[in-house]
């Protein structure tokens, strides 16, 4: 993108075209106390060489962790990702974050959301997938919202063991929809209240739950079919760890109506929390309904493949009234990662890698509740982070174990107050034996 510089006259003759005296005008909606009413306490510019140096101080005072070090999941995990995929993501085919809009310079990234589609689709047992959105969360929130579109009810049932976050950003998003929101505990029992459930779901547009859910259990999808078909309602499942899908049986084989999920597991990194790719999938017959764009295949003029953007309900493209969504950027470089990723990996290679998930995840649990102190939150099946009880503050631990190297589980009393004495431990195919075992010998520090 080219740099255009704006000169003083360039700014008031454009401040005159749209009738304001000064920029500060165009903010005149924000609230006086919200402004910043002073500059940004920053330094002033610096030569190149300055400025180089003082990012590097800055850099070293990070303090990396490796992904064999880290057991903290919740909704964000560590894997390998093959170094192939960065490499062919340099490649200029691919090379950009944004939609595609001219189709005859723009084949090889329609190629790759193609391929991306195609991939959701299979992983979450759906007909149908668009051509991804920004985060697990806002895919969530537009599912949400395309429930209320096809249903046209205005209340929605959303189980407490959906990642709260995800639940902040659904409500984010609808709080001037005219949508309702629902929530069932099931904290207690590890896995959504199928009774509360079924009395909360009469009357809404539809239920949603997680898969495996936020505290690391497994809800049973086809209790909440029931419940969706007595209560007329769509079912949609998130799913934050869709590595999970490698062994589990897919949303949409068990019912679903629209299933999400965050990519981030496939061809992405941490990152300091992102970025994220949105995984978004549903039938056939909702095509029309999804939010963003569609990438479609189709023959030239000359009989030869061809991809395109095929539907496209996004304000941008459409009257705004008719729109499904608003959404803007294709987070098309973190889909084409994510294909790459998967295409590497193959049917068995990712079933392999979610063995391996759930391998390291059974000794990690299997390890940290034999000592002292230590349990099981929940008797059930779990994918690969498991719910502990412990005989210390989790504040008090992660500091411990901080200072052996360690980043720690997650405090699940942050999220849920009942749960005070448990944090969520993770594990992925980096933890290998020696590094689970050298956690529970630093946590061996607080036994009882």
């Amino acid at each position: 993108m080219r740099f255009i510089p704006l000169t003083e006259k360039d700014r008031k003759e454009m401040l005159a075209t749209i009738g304001v005296n000064r920029v500060d005008d165009l903010f005149a909606d924000i609230p006086a106390e919200a402004k910043l009413d002073r500059p940004l306490n920053i330094p002033g510019p610096l030569p190149e060489r300055e400025l180089l140096n003082n990012f590097s101080m800055l850099a070293f005072m990070n303090k990396p962790v490796s992904g064999e070090r880290s057991f903290l999941g919740a909704g964000a995990y560590s894997h390998h990702v093959p170094v192939a995929v960065d490499q062919m993501l340099l490649r200029g085919e691919f090379f950009t974050a944004y939609t595609p809009y001219q189709p005859e310079v723009s084949q090889g990234t329609l190629m790759a959301i193609y391929e991306f589609q195609t991939y959701t689709s299979a992983l979450l047992g759906m007909d149908i997938a668009n051509a991804s959105m920004y985060d697990g969360a806002s895919s969530l929130a537009e599912a949400v919202i395309m429930a209320k579109r096809v249903k046209k009810k205005n209340r929605v049932v959303i189980s407490g063991l959906v990642d709260p976050a995800w639940r902040k950003v659904v409500e984010t998003y609808v709080q001037d929809l005219d949508i309702d929101i629902t929530t069932v505990d099931g904290v207690n029992e590890g896995v959504t209240n199928i009774d509360e459930l079924s009395i909360a779901a009469n009357g809404s547009s539809a239920v949603v739950v997680q898969y495996p859910n936020f505290v690391g259990c497994i809800d049973d999808l086809q209790a909440v079919r029931r419940v969706c078909d007595e209560a007329g309602a769509l079912m949609i499942v998130a799913t934050s760890e869709p590595v999970a899908m490698g062994v589990m049986t897919s949303p949409g084989k068990l019912g679903a109506d629209i299933a999400v999920a965050e990519g981030r597991s496939f061809g992405g990194s941490l990152s300091y929390g992102g970025p994220g790719l949105g995984m978004f999938a549903t039938k056939q017959k909702w095509a029309r309904q999804i939010p963003g764009r569609l990438v479609g295949k189709t023959n030239d003029v000359d009989g030869k493949p061809g991809y395109v953007l095929t539907l496209a309900t996004r304000e941008q493209h459409i009257r705004r009234e008719k729109a499904t969504s608003n959404i803007c950027s294709n987070q098309a470089l973190c889909a084409t990662a994510s294909a790459i990723h998967l295409s590497l990996l193959g049917k068995n290679g990712l079933q392999e890698m979610a063995l391996k998930n759930m391998t390291a995840a059974k000794y990690l649990a299997g390890k940290i509740s034999s000592l002292n102190g230590f349990e099981l939150a929940y008797k059930r099946p779990f994918f690969n982070e498991v719910a502990i009880k412990i005989p210390a503050p989790a504040e008090t631990i992660n500091k411990k174990l901080a200072k052996d190297g360690f980043v720690g589980g997650f405090d699940l009393s942050k999220t849920y107050p009942s749960m005070g004495d448990s944090m969520l431990f993770c594990a992925t195919e980096l933890h290998a034996k020696n590094d689970i075992d050298a956690l529970a010998d630093a946590l061996s520090g607080f036994e009882v």
